[in-house]
Protein backbone atom coordinates (compact mmCIF):
# COMPACT_ATOMS: atom_id res chain seq x y z
CA UNK A 1 0.00 0.00 0.00
CA UNK A 2 1.44 3.44 -0.52
CA UNK A 3 1.92 5.36 2.67
CA UNK A 4 0.74 9.59 2.84
CA UNK A 5 3.12 12.40 1.96
CA UNK A 6 2.92 14.82 4.23
CA UNK A 7 2.05 18.41 1.90
CA UNK A 8 3.84 21.71 2.76
CA UNK A 9 2.32 23.95 4.84
CA UNK A 10 0.92 27.06 3.30
CA UNK A 11 3.94 29.11 4.05
CA UNK A 12 6.50 27.29 2.59
CA UNK A 13 8.04 25.41 4.95
CA UNK A 14 8.00 21.80 5.25
CA UNK A 15 4.72 21.23 8.33
CA UNK A 16 3.23 17.82 8.12
CA UNK A 17 -0.38 18.78 6.63
CA UNK A 18 -1.76 15.61 6.45
CA UNK A 19 -5.47 15.31 5.06
CA UNK A 20 -7.88 12.81 5.46
CA UNK A 21 -11.02 12.48 3.37
CA UNK A 22 -12.88 9.86 5.52
CA UNK A 23 -16.15 8.80 3.11
CA UNK A 24 -18.83 7.09 4.73
CA UNK A 25 -22.26 5.26 3.57
CA UNK A 26 -25.10 8.05 5.22
CA UNK A 27 -27.03 6.07 7.53
CA UNK A 28 -27.30 5.96 11.21
CA UNK A 29 -25.05 3.02 12.16
CA UNK A 30 -22.32 4.24 9.60
CA UNK A 31 -22.16 7.90 11.01
CA UNK A 32 -21.87 7.66 14.26
CA UNK A 33 -18.28 5.51 14.67
CA UNK A 34 -16.88 7.26 11.25
CA UNK A 35 -17.48 10.72 13.17
CA UNK A 36 -15.74 9.68 16.57
CA UNK A 37 -13.27 7.90 14.46
CA UNK A 38 -12.78 11.68 12.47
CA UNK A 39 -12.82 13.50 15.64
CA UNK A 40 -9.76 11.61 17.15
CA UNK A 41 -7.76 11.97 14.23
CA UNK A 42 -8.06 15.47 13.50
CA UNK A 43 -6.71 15.72 17.55
CA UNK A 44 -3.18 14.66 16.21
CA UNK A 45 -1.02 17.30 15.45
CA UNK A 46 -0.93 18.84 12.13
CA UNK A 47 -3.57 16.68 10.80
CA UNK A 48 -7.09 17.66 9.46
CA UNK A 49 -10.12 15.49 8.38
CA UNK A 50 -13.04 16.39 6.01
CA UNK A 51 -15.97 13.76 6.53
CA UNK A 52 -18.23 13.44 3.65
CA UNK A 53 -21.50 11.69 3.40
CA UNK A 54 -24.07 11.36 0.91
CA UNK A 55 -26.36 14.54 0.68
CA UNK A 56 -29.51 12.68 2.41
CA UNK A 57 -27.22 12.25 5.40
CA UNK A 58 -26.02 15.47 5.49
CA UNK A 59 -29.40 17.55 5.24
CA UNK A 60 -30.37 15.46 8.20
CA UNK A 61 -27.16 16.31 10.44
CA UNK A 62 -27.53 19.65 9.47
CA UNK A 63 -31.07 20.49 9.43
CA UNK A 64 -31.29 24.23 10.13
CA UNK A 65 -28.55 25.22 7.53
CA UNK A 66 -30.59 27.05 4.37
CA UNK A 67 -28.12 25.51 1.81
CA UNK A 68 -28.20 21.62 2.39
CA UNK A 69 -25.20 21.62 0.06
CA UNK A 70 -22.50 23.49 1.69
CA UNK A 71 -19.63 22.74 3.04
CA UNK A 72 -19.46 23.32 7.38
CA UNK A 73 -16.33 23.04 9.59
CA UNK A 74 -17.39 22.67 13.18
CA UNK A 75 -14.21 24.05 14.60
CA UNK A 76 -12.98 20.32 14.42
CA UNK A 77 -14.07 18.59 11.08
CA UNK A 78 -14.82 20.07 7.79
CA UNK A 79 -17.81 18.77 6.37
CA UNK A 80 -18.46 18.27 2.20
CA UNK A 81 -21.38 16.09 0.96
CA UNK A 82 -21.14 14.20 -2.08
CA UNK A 83 -23.97 13.15 -4.42
CA UNK A 84 -24.80 9.43 -5.10
CA UNK A 85 -27.38 9.99 -7.79
CA UNK A 86 -30.37 9.13 -5.82
CA UNK A 87 -30.34 12.31 -2.60
CA UNK A 88 -33.90 11.00 -1.22
CA UNK A 89 -31.61 8.10 0.97
CA UNK A 90 -33.12 5.18 -0.53
CA UNK A 91 -31.04 1.81 -0.71
CA UNK A 92 -30.33 1.08 -3.80
CA UNK A 93 -32.12 -2.66 -4.74
CA UNK A 94 -30.37 -4.52 -7.48
CA UNK A 95 -26.74 -4.16 -9.19
CA UNK A 96 -27.89 -1.57 -12.33
CA UNK A 97 -29.19 0.81 -8.59
CA UNK A 98 -25.89 -0.13 -7.15
CA UNK A 99 -23.59 0.79 -10.46
CA UNK A 100 -25.47 3.85 -10.96
CA UNK A 101 -24.89 5.06 -7.57
CA UNK A 102 -21.29 4.06 -7.82
CA UNK A 103 -20.80 5.91 -11.02
CA UNK A 104 -22.47 9.39 -9.35
CA UNK A 105 -20.73 9.17 -5.78
CA UNK A 106 -17.26 8.30 -8.35
CA UNK A 107 -17.94 11.96 -9.96
CA UNK A 108 -18.86 13.80 -6.85
CA UNK A 109 -16.13 12.67 -4.96
CA UNK A 110 -13.35 13.25 -7.94
CA UNK A 111 -14.86 16.75 -8.23
CA UNK A 112 -14.52 17.50 -4.17
CA UNK A 113 -10.92 15.98 -4.47
CA UNK A 114 -9.98 18.20 -7.07
CA UNK A 115 -11.84 21.53 -5.68
CA UNK A 116 -9.83 20.42 -2.29
CA UNK A 117 -6.43 20.32 -4.17
CA UNK A 118 -7.37 23.76 -6.01
CA UNK A 119 -8.36 25.09 -2.56
CA UNK A 120 -4.82 24.20 -1.39
CA UNK A 121 -5.93 21.28 0.73
CA UNK A 122 -4.87 18.50 -1.19
CA UNK A 123 -6.04 15.19 0.55
CA UNK A 124 -3.08 12.90 1.61
CA UNK A 125 -5.05 9.82 2.25
CA UNK A 126 -9.01 8.70 1.53
CA UNK A 127 -10.78 6.15 4.10
CA UNK A 128 -14.05 4.32 3.81
CA UNK A 129 -16.46 2.25 5.48
CA UNK A 130 -17.89 -0.02 4.39
CA UNK A 131 -20.07 -0.62 1.04
CA UNK A 132 -18.25 2.41 -0.69
CA UNK A 133 -16.59 1.02 -3.46
CA UNK A 134 -16.73 4.65 -5.04
CA UNK A 135 -13.74 5.55 -2.80
CA UNK A 136 -11.98 3.12 -4.37
CA UNK A 137 -12.18 4.07 -7.74
CA UNK A 138 -11.62 7.89 -6.43
CA UNK A 139 -8.47 6.89 -4.49
CA UNK A 140 -7.44 4.92 -7.54
CA UNK A 141 -7.67 7.89 -10.16
CA UNK A 142 -5.98 10.24 -7.77
CA UNK A 143 -3.25 8.17 -6.60
CA UNK A 144 -4.35 8.83 -3.19
CA UNK A 145 -3.70 5.96 -0.44
CA UNK A 146 -6.69 4.28 1.01
CA UNK A 147 -7.35 2.79 4.32
CA UNK A 148 -10.58 0.88 5.09
CA UNK A 149 -12.33 1.75 8.10
CA UNK A 150 -14.36 -1.35 9.69
CA UNK A 151 -16.97 -0.77 11.68
CA UNK A 152 -17.82 -3.98 12.70
CA UNK A 153 -15.87 -6.38 14.82
CA UNK A 154 -12.65 -7.88 13.73
CA UNK A 155 -14.32 -11.40 14.48
CA UNK A 156 -16.90 -10.87 11.46
CA UNK A 157 -14.10 -9.37 9.57
CA UNK A 158 -12.11 -12.61 9.48
CA UNK A 159 -15.11 -14.64 9.30
CA UNK A 160 -15.97 -12.78 5.97
CA UNK A 161 -12.27 -12.98 5.07
CA UNK A 162 -12.40 -16.16 5.64
CA UNK A 163 -15.18 -16.43 3.57
CA UNK A 164 -13.89 -15.20 0.33
CA UNK A 165 -10.95 -17.00 0.86
CA UNK A 166 -12.45 -21.12 0.17
CA UNK A 167 -14.41 -21.23 3.09
CA UNK A 168 -17.37 -20.08 2.03
CA UNK A 169 -19.34 -23.87 0.58
CA UNK A 170 -18.89 -25.05 4.23
CA UNK A 171 -21.03 -22.52 5.60
CA UNK A 172 -23.60 -21.83 2.25
CA UNK A 173 -24.18 -25.48 2.96
CA UNK A 174 -25.18 -25.45 6.39
CA UNK A 175 -27.15 -21.41 6.35
CA UNK A 176 -30.30 -23.58 7.05
CA UNK A 177 -28.55 -25.25 10.28
CA UNK A 178 -28.33 -22.79 12.94
CA UNK A 179 -26.50 -25.05 15.89
CA UNK A 180 -24.21 -26.05 13.01
CA UNK A 181 -20.52 -25.17 14.26
CA UNK A 182 -18.02 -23.92 11.22
CA UNK A 183 -14.76 -24.15 12.38
CA UNK A 184 -12.60 -21.23 10.73
CA UNK A 185 -8.47 -20.74 11.02
CA UNK A 186 -7.90 -18.36 13.80
CA UNK A 187 -11.61 -18.29 16.04
CA UNK A 188 -13.26 -20.60 18.27
CA UNK A 189 -15.78 -22.78 16.61
CA UNK A 190 -18.86 -20.60 15.54
CA UNK A 191 -22.25 -21.85 15.22
CA UNK A 192 -24.28 -20.71 11.70
CA UNK A 193 -26.77 -18.34 13.71
CA UNK A 194 -23.20 -16.87 14.94
CA UNK A 195 -22.28 -16.14 11.62
CA UNK A 196 -23.09 -12.80 9.70
CA UNK A 197 -26.53 -12.51 8.27
CA UNK A 198 -25.43 -11.83 4.77
CA UNK A 199 -23.78 -15.05 4.69
CA UNK A 200 -26.47 -17.56 5.48
CA UNK A 201 -28.75 -15.52 3.60
CA UNK A 202 -30.89 -17.78 1.93
CA UNK A 203 -33.53 -15.90 -0.19
CA UNK A 204 -31.03 -14.83 -2.38
CA UNK A 205 -32.67 -11.33 -2.27
CA UNK A 206 -31.27 -8.40 -4.77
CA UNK A 207 -30.37 -6.41 -1.93
CA UNK A 208 -28.27 -9.03 -0.14
CA UNK A 209 -26.49 -10.10 -3.44
CA UNK A 210 -25.83 -6.29 -3.94
CA UNK A 211 -24.37 -6.14 -0.07
CA UNK A 212 -22.53 -9.62 -0.59
CA UNK A 213 -20.85 -8.18 -3.62
CA UNK A 214 -19.94 -5.10 -1.80
CA UNK A 215 -18.40 -7.16 0.76
CA UNK A 216 -16.46 -9.19 -1.97
CA UNK A 217 -15.39 -6.37 -3.71
CA UNK A 218 -13.85 -4.86 -0.67
CA UNK A 219 -11.96 -8.09 -0.09
CA UNK A 220 -10.66 -8.12 -3.50
CA UNK A 221 -9.63 -4.55 -3.09
CA UNK A 222 -7.53 -5.63 0.49
CA UNK A 223 -6.09 -8.42 -1.11
CA UNK A 224 -5.10 -7.02 -4.26
CA UNK A 225 -3.26 -3.50 -2.93
CA UNK A 226 -2.62 -4.63 0.62
CA UNK A 227 -5.05 -1.99 1.55
CA UNK A 228 -4.27 -0.98 5.68
CA UNK A 229 -7.55 -1.96 7.52
CA UNK A 230 -8.80 0.11 10.58
CA UNK A 231 -11.04 -1.76 12.60
CA UNK A 232 -13.34 -0.29 15.53
CA UNK A 233 -12.11 -2.62 18.32
CA UNK A 234 -9.46 -2.51 20.98
CA UNK A 235 -7.42 -5.67 22.01
CA UNK A 236 -8.46 -6.30 25.83
CA UNK A 237 -11.96 -7.36 23.73
CA UNK A 238 -10.86 -8.83 20.25
CA UNK A 239 -7.31 -10.31 20.83
CA UNK A 240 -7.24 -13.77 19.20
CA UNK A 241 -9.16 -12.51 16.09
CA UNK A 242 -6.83 -9.30 15.62
CA UNK A 243 -3.58 -11.91 16.58
CA UNK A 244 -5.29 -14.30 13.98
CA UNK A 245 -5.67 -11.92 10.91
CA UNK A 246 -2.08 -10.21 10.72
CA UNK A 247 -0.45 -13.01 8.72
CA UNK A 248 -2.97 -11.69 5.89
CA UNK A 249 -3.66 -8.01 6.33
CA UNK A 250 -2.35 -4.89 7.84
CA UNK A 251 -4.49 -4.04 10.42
CA UNK A 252 -5.33 -1.97 13.85
CA UNK A 253 -7.55 -1.56 16.04
CA UNK A 254 -8.57 2.16 16.34
CA UNK A 255 -11.16 1.42 18.78
CA UNK A 256 -13.64 1.94 20.81
CA UNK A 257 -15.12 4.70 18.76
CA UNK A 258 -17.27 5.83 21.76
CA UNK A 259 -16.46 9.63 22.82
CA UNK A 260 -15.42 9.59 26.85
CA UNK A 261 -18.57 11.65 28.30
CA UNK A 262 -16.83 14.28 30.40
CA UNK A 263 -13.60 14.08 29.14
CA UNK A 264 -11.80 17.53 29.14
CA UNK A 265 -10.78 16.57 25.40
CA UNK A 266 -14.16 15.88 24.42
CA UNK A 267 -16.16 18.52 26.45
CA UNK A 268 -19.47 18.24 24.50
CA UNK A 269 -18.63 14.32 23.56
CA UNK A 270 -22.45 13.85 23.21
CA UNK A 271 -22.45 16.56 20.05
CA UNK A 272 -20.03 14.25 18.45
CA UNK A 273 -22.84 11.46 18.12
CA UNK A 274 -24.89 12.62 14.76
CA UNK A 275 -28.73 11.74 15.12
CA UNK A 276 -30.25 11.23 12.26
CA UNK A 277 -33.80 10.76 14.28
CA UNK A 278 -35.06 13.55 16.34
CA UNK A 279 -34.83 12.58 19.79
CA UNK A 280 -37.77 12.88 21.43
CA UNK A 281 -39.05 16.30 23.00
CA UNK A 282 -40.15 14.41 26.43
CA UNK A 283 -37.97 14.63 28.72
CA UNK A 284 -36.16 10.89 29.34
CA UNK A 285 -33.24 12.26 31.61
CA UNK A 286 -35.20 14.04 34.06
CA UNK A 287 -37.55 10.87 34.46
CA UNK A 288 -34.06 9.29 34.89
CA UNK A 289 -32.88 11.25 37.41
CA UNK A 290 -36.00 10.49 39.97
CA UNK A 291 -35.30 6.42 39.08
CA UNK A 292 -33.50 4.47 41.40
CA UNK A 293 -29.97 3.60 41.06
CA UNK A 294 -29.34 0.46 38.30
CA UNK A 295 -33.39 0.02 38.70
CA UNK A 296 -33.66 1.24 34.78
CA UNK A 297 -34.41 -1.18 31.84
CA UNK A 298 -33.36 0.52 28.67
CA UNK A 299 -34.27 -1.23 25.20
CA UNK A 300 -33.34 0.17 21.91
CA UNK A 301 -33.13 -1.85 18.80
CA UNK A 302 -31.07 0.38 15.96
CA UNK A 303 -32.24 2.46 13.34
CA UNK A 304 -33.70 -0.09 10.80
CA UNK A 305 -35.99 -2.39 12.91
CA UNK A 306 -39.73 -2.36 11.74
CA UNK A 307 -41.68 -3.26 14.85
CA UNK A 308 -44.85 -5.58 13.99
CA UNK A 309 -47.95 -5.51 16.30
CA UNK A 310 -46.71 -8.99 17.43
CA UNK A 311 -43.54 -7.76 18.56
CA UNK A 312 -44.72 -4.93 20.39
CA UNK A 313 -47.29 -6.99 21.94
CA UNK A 314 -44.67 -9.64 23.37
CA UNK A 315 -42.27 -7.62 24.70
CA UNK A 316 -44.84 -5.20 26.63
CA UNK A 317 -45.94 -8.53 27.81
CA UNK A 318 -42.16 -9.21 29.12
CA UNK A 319 -41.91 -5.73 30.45
CA UNK A 320 -44.85 -6.05 32.49
CA UNK A 321 -44.15 -9.33 33.62
CA UNK A 322 -40.78 -8.66 34.99
CA UNK A 323 -41.87 -5.62 36.92
CA UNK A 324 -38.71 -3.44 36.06
CA UNK A 325 -38.75 0.17 35.14
CA UNK A 326 -37.85 0.92 31.70
CA UNK A 327 -36.98 3.14 28.58
CA UNK A 328 -37.83 2.15 25.25
CA UNK A 329 -36.91 3.28 21.92
CA UNK A 330 -39.67 3.03 19.28
CA UNK A 331 -38.72 4.77 15.83
CA UNK A 332 -42.52 6.37 14.45
CA UNK A 333 -40.55 5.85 11.32
CA UNK A 334 -40.38 2.06 12.36
CA UNK A 335 -43.77 1.40 13.29
CA UNK A 336 -46.50 -1.25 11.75
CA UNK A 337 -49.76 0.51 11.92
CA UNK A 338 -51.91 0.27 14.78
CA UNK A 339 -48.64 -0.36 16.99
CA UNK A 340 -49.31 3.07 18.94
CA UNK A 341 -52.64 1.41 19.97
CA UNK A 342 -50.46 -1.12 22.23
CA UNK A 343 -47.96 1.58 23.39
CA UNK A 344 -50.74 3.31 25.05
CA UNK A 345 -50.69 0.47 27.39
CA UNK A 346 -47.40 1.51 29.24
CA UNK A 347 -47.52 2.35 32.46
CA UNK A 348 -46.28 5.77 32.71
CA UNK A 349 -45.47 4.88 36.41
CA UNK A 350 -43.37 2.37 35.66
CA UNK A 351 -41.96 3.23 31.83
CA UNK A 352 -41.70 5.67 28.84
CA UNK A 353 -41.62 5.19 25.20
CA UNK A 354 -39.42 7.71 22.88
CA UNK A 355 -38.84 8.06 19.59
CA UNK A 356 -35.26 8.38 20.04
CA UNK A 357 -32.73 9.24 22.54
CA UNK A 358 -29.00 10.34 22.76
CA UNK A 359 -28.26 6.83 23.69
CA UNK A 360 -24.84 7.78 24.97
CA UNK A 361 -26.69 10.06 28.23
CA UNK A 362 -28.90 7.06 28.61
CA UNK A 363 -26.17 4.24 28.83
CA UNK A 364 -23.65 6.80 30.96
CA UNK A 365 -26.85 7.22 33.67
CA UNK A 366 -26.51 6.09 37.02
CA UNK A 367 -30.41 4.77 37.06
CA UNK A 368 -29.94 2.39 34.24
CA UNK A 369 -29.15 -1.43 35.16
CA UNK A 370 -29.72 -3.48 32.23
CA UNK A 371 -29.39 -2.60 28.32
CA UNK A 372 -31.82 -4.58 26.02
CA UNK A 373 -30.15 -4.41 22.26
CA UNK A 374 -30.47 -5.98 18.79
CA UNK A 375 -26.27 -6.14 19.60
CA UNK A 376 -25.53 -3.74 16.53
CA UNK A 377 -22.04 -2.99 17.25
CA UNK A 378 -22.22 0.42 18.17
CA UNK A 379 -24.54 -0.37 21.06
CA UNK A 380 -22.17 -3.11 22.33
CA UNK A 381 -19.03 -0.82 22.71
CA UNK A 382 -21.27 1.75 23.58
CA UNK A 383 -22.72 -0.51 27.07
CA UNK A 384 -19.23 -1.99 27.24
CA UNK A 385 -17.37 1.22 28.00
CA UNK A 386 -20.44 2.32 30.44
CA UNK A 387 -20.49 -1.09 32.40
CA UNK A 388 -24.09 -1.75 31.12
CA UNK A 389 -24.97 -5.33 31.14
CA UNK A 390 -26.58 -6.47 28.11
CA UNK A 391 -29.40 -9.01 26.85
Amino acid sequence: MAHAEPEESNNGEQGPCYHFLVAVYGIQGHLNPARTFAHNLAQIKDCTVTLSVPFSGHRLMFPSHDDPYEEINDGVITYIPFSDGNDGGIWPKNTEERMQRRKASSKSLSTIVSRLTASARPVTCMVCTLNMPAVIDVAHEHNIPLAIYWIQPATAFLTYYHYFHGHDKIITQHATEPTYEVSLPGLYPLTIRDMPSFLTETTHSELSEVIIQGFRELFMQIDQEKTMVLVNTFTGLEDVALKALQPYVEIFSVGPAVPPLGSQQWPKASNTQIHLFKPDEENYMEWLNVQPEKSVVYLSFGSLLTYTIKLVEEILHGLQDCGRRYLWVVRREGRAEDVDFYLRKVNRGKGMVVEWCDQLRVLSHPSVGCFVTHCGWNSTLEAIVHGVPMV
